[in-house]
């Protein structure tokens, strides 16, 4: 995956002797493309978490890493690109020196059960992270795998969110400044919306359609919300707001192009300073990174001087 981030640990071909190596178990999944070369079945819920937890532990050193039975697979490579673009907001005001060390403090929304934006950020710059997460048994487990991996368990706390009207309030606290928030949103605007995707997305991979389930997993506030990604990310929009003072770069993936021209009106019509569209591309799958500050340029560079310092 040539068009991944410069940084991102994850680009060119899976080096699946190396992935192997470090994780047995994903032996049994690979198998010989047409081309006889090595790779995995895309379409098998299975072989994906095994080769996501393999890159997990080998890039990551985070070993005890699981997913519930129909919980969201988190793709690796691609949540890797959305921390390494975040990262470079921080060093917009640095020369482009990416700030690293747990004096960085992210707050992820919505964790999910895998806990990856924390993993991956830790893993890649030694931040801290708050992990925000509102599904009890997704909760819990984000909980079990930052306690039981030692690589993570001083630099990332697990927080429950209680109500599920809110996304920063209750877990931004009044002393508390996060350098940046990350969110992978709920993208559909219902479940039918995300049955019909996951059977274009196997009939893509497989040539056959699928009828019966979410093959690729996934709950319920993983992948749908009223309204989609676009009701979702506004309503960060309109929240952000009262946080403004306390958080350096709010960002957020955006899946669908035709989400934007809302949100950009959003924002333009908010008391934000300044907002990006950032292009990504994995492949053949396109995304963006929307971010917006509060934050003018003065202050922006009294943050940089603390970058430089640590």
């Amino acid at each position: 995956m040539s068009d991944l981030h410069k940084r991102n640990a994850h680009i060119g071909s899976y080096d699946f002797e190396a992935l192997v190596q470090s994780f047995p178990e994903l032996a049994d999944a690979v198998l010989l493309n047409p081309s006889g070369e090595k790779t995995i079945d895309f379409s098998d819920p299975r072989s994906v978490y095994l080769l996501n937890k393999a890159l997990v532990g080998c890039f990551y050193k985070v070993d005890n890493w699981q997913i519930p039975e129909g919980y969201l697979c988190p793709a690796v490579p691609g949540r890797a690109d959305h921390i390494h673009y975040a990262a470079d907001l921080l060093g917009e005001f640095t020369g482009g020196s990416v700030p690293r060390g747990k004096r960085i403090h992210v707050l992820d929304i919505g964790t999910g059960a895998g806990c990856i934006y924390p993993i991956i950020g830790a893993g890649s710059y030694g931040w801290k992270f708050t992990a925000a997460e509102i599904d009890p048994l997704a909760l819990k487990m984000s909980m079990l795998i930052v306690q039981t991996n030692p690589s993570i368990s001083r630099l990332v706390k697990v927080k429950q969110q209680k109500q599920k009207q809110f996304i920063f309030r209750n877990i931004i606290e009044k002393r508390d400044f996060f350098d940046l928030t990350v969110c992978n949103p709920p993208f559909h605007r219902s479940r039918n919306e995300a049955l019909d995707a996951n059977r274009e997305k196997w009939r893509k991979i497989t040539g056959r359609e699928n009828l019966d389930h979410l093959n690729f997993g996934g709950m319920e506030n993983e992948l749908w919300y009223p309204g989609g990604e676009e009701a979702f990310i506004g309503k960060m929009i309109r929240e952000s707001a009262d946080f403004s003072g306390q958080v350096g770069w709010f960002t957020s993936l955006v899946s669908r192009k035709e989400s934007l021209a809302s949100l950009e009106k959003q924002l333009a019509g908010s008391k934000a300073v300044t907002y990006k569209i950032i292009s990504m591309s994995q492949g053949k799958k396109k995304s963006r990174l929307l971010a917006w500050t509060y934050l003018n340029d003065e202050k922006r560079m009294t943050l940089a001087e603390k970058y430089r310092k640590e």
